[in-house]
């Protein structure tokens, strides 16, 4: 079955919609062949949204036993939206979040539900689908400004990430 998914809604950029986006991805993906791993990213993206008036906002995202803290997660995703088209290690961002790597790891993976590879994957693969959108550059330029190192790289990800290759999904979304 072939899932073609819109691009991220324009959002405020923050972490918030980032993380929610990305558990929204991964039930998705998740929910044919493992129900009880989709069930799980749908009960944290619902505890991200809930508000129990204290907050004064439903977007603000609830610790998580053994996450990250609001501040390290949304400094780490400020810093992936920053430097998205250069080499990303996961050393740097385990430096953003003042943790340990291995720490780092396995914190983020609390809080989002994926590594942070994966997120970062998704991420390139988000960005890539916006130019596709905006812009008319080659799909090779899309994939150096994404921070990928050719177009065949590029297709590899976004297939995996989206169900279809690149050329396919943006001459669908640009007919639209």
């Amino acid at each position: 079955m072939l899932h073609i998914l819109p691009p991220a809604p324009a959002l405020p950029r923050g972490f918030v919609p980032t993380v929610a986006a990305s558990l929204v991805a991964n039930a998705v993906s998740t929910l044919d062949h493992n129900p009880q791993v989709a069930r799980h990213y749908l009960e944290r993206l619902a505890a991200m949204f809930a508000d129990d008036g204290t907050s004064g906002s439903p977007l603000k995202a609830k610790p998580v036993k053994g996450g990250l803290a609001a501040w390290q997660l949304r400094n780490v995703v400020q810093h992936i939206d920053a430097y998205l088209g250069a080499t990303i290690g996961v050393d740097a961002l385990a430096e953003v979040a003042r943790l340990s790597t291995g720490h780092f790891c396995r914190a983020f993976k609390v809080s989002t539900g994926e590594t942070p590879h994966a997120f970062l994957i998704r991420q390139r693969v988000r960005r890539a689908q916006t130019l596709m959108l905006q812009t008319d550059d080659t799909l090779s330029h899309i994939a150096y400004a994404c921070g990928l190192t050719d177009q065949a790289h590029l297709t590899r990800l976004f297939r995996r990430v989206v169900g279809a290759t690149p050329l396919i999904w943006r001459r669908t979304w640009q007919a639209r």
